[in-house]
């Protein structure tokens, strides 16, 4: 039996370099991403998806694998889903629909967590992707996560 892709977490961050909050539910808008999240009203990178596997496989490449998801700084972390890397691929999380921008590409802030993490996040989009919000609605932990085509 195969797993079913669902929403494990959620984060937001009030301003750059705050500490991430994390939450079982959040709003999600067009308008603003992540209710509260800083990021928000950027229109290309509004929200940050970051998958379960391609965290664990960076982890395990610094031998953390330990290390909280939040370090990578990302709003929402899934599992079962291999994220799709096409810029304008769709993605819903429960009744939310993202549209892929791009890659979320590491930053050196990686690095000031654990040595290492920001190279070992570059491969295969393990940093996980950005996205803009195109169906407001409300996001719960345990929700399915689906490709859209």
């Amino acid at each position: 039996m195969t797993e079913t892709a669902e929403l494990i977490g959620i984060a937001r961050k009030a301003k750059s370099h705050a500490p991430m909050e994390t939450l079982d539910q959040i709003e999600v808008t067009t308008q603003l991403g992540i209710d509260g999240d800083y990021r928000g009203k950027l229109r290309r990178r509004q929200v940050t998806i970051l998958s379960r596997e391609g965290w664990q496989a960076a982890c395990k490449e610094i031998n953390q694998p330990d290390l909280d998801w939040t370090t990578r700084r990302a709003n929402l972390f899934v599992r079962g889903i291999a994220l799709p890397r096409t810029k304008g691929s769709k993605i819903a999380i429960g009744s939310v629909i993202f549209e892929i921008t791009g890659e979320t590409d590491p930053c050196h802030r990686m690095d000031e967590a654990a040595p290492g993490l920001k190279n070992a996040m570059t491969p295969d989009w393990r940093g996980g992707v950005t996205c803009r919000v195109i169906q407001d609605g409300v996001i719960c932990c345990g929700d399915r996560v689906n490709a859209i085509d």
